[in-house]
């Protein structure tokens, strides 16, 4: 090769990396304006409602309901005494344990019934009786058996968080693509082979939406045990200002399930593209 051509050939490869460097430039650059944009439309969503709950809520009796400014009062006072994180803490406790739990035998039972067709025919069906039965209904015979303590909570929670975790996990393997398996195959991988590299990369997603869903069903099953079960928790804690008409104080905890909720959703959509990257190029565009 001369030395023109192999000049020639250093000119274009040079030209196709900086092309390269350009593209990656405007992707992070349109990706940086979206988030801009999409903090700026939240931030102004928020000033809105809160003005508006301000206005008219102050225009209520203090009685029935109340403002931002006297909950942010209420929250300083109750974070300051250390009266919110004493109630805060056991339900914390109880949705961590019963969270992970559920997430544990929810995602194995899920894999199981969708990979192996007799268990599916022989325990589907008791799957699909117990969810259809309102998770309600069993609290009073679950605090029965297991009395008013942590125990009772946990179950109760785990009952609440587990069937979205099997089922969403049930399903994402059995949306996995036959064609995949096909030539996972042919190349013939073992069947370790293929959980590892087709059947659980082509259900992470719908795994980690089922970890979204148990985290709000937890927090309503955490409240709900809170309330049958004993005089601690922030469900109680809920009930007990209600009760005496401190409607400013109730709504501290109330907003604090809500501000525990979107954080988790966060951090599982932090996962969800840590471990599923590809999931996120939809969204980007």
């Amino acid at each position: 090769m001369t030395d023109a051509a192999q000049s020639q050939v250093a000119a274009a490869a040079l030209d196709e990396a900086q092309e390269q460097a350009r593209t990656r430039k405007v992707s992070a650059d349109r990706k940086r304006r979206r988030q801009l944009l999409n903090l700026a439309i939240r931030a102004s969503s928020l000033t809105v409602v809160l003005t508006i709950w301000q206005v008219f809520g102050g225009m209520i009796d203090p009685v029935l309901f109340t403002t931002p400014l006297e909950i942010y009062k209420a929250a300083v006072g109750m974070i300051g005494s250390g009266e919110l994180w004493t109630y805060l803490w056991p339900s914390l406790v109880v949705l961590a344990i019963g969270l992970t739990l559920a997430a544990i035998f929810g995602v194995a039972i899920g894999l199981l019934l969708a990979r192996f067709w007799m268990l599916d025919v022989a325990l589907g069906v008791y799957i699909t009786f117990l969810y259809s039965i309102p998770s309600v209904a069993l609290v009073p015979l679950i605090v029965l058996w297991a009395g008013f303590e942590t125990t009772a909570k946990v179950v109760i929670l785990f009952l609440f968080a587990f069937f979205p975790m099997a089922i969403n996990t049930y399903q994402g393997v059995r949306n996995v693509d036959p064609k995949l398996l096909e030539v996972g195959r042919a190349f013939r991988c073992s069947e370790r082979q293929l959980w590892a590299n087709i059947v659980l990369p082509a259900a992470l997603p719908f795994i980690v939406t089922g970890l979204r869903l148990a985290v709000g069903r937890g927090l309503i099953g955490m409240v709900l045990a809170d309330l049958y079960t004993a005089i601690s928790g922030i469900g109680y804690l809920i009930v007990r200002t209600a009760a005496t008409y401190q409607v400013n104080k109730m709504f501290v905890p109330i907003v604090t399930l809500g501000l525990l909720g979107v954080t988790l959703t966060w951090l599982l959509r932090v996962l969800e593209r840590a471990v599923a990257p590809w999931t996120s190029v939809l969204e980007q565009d």
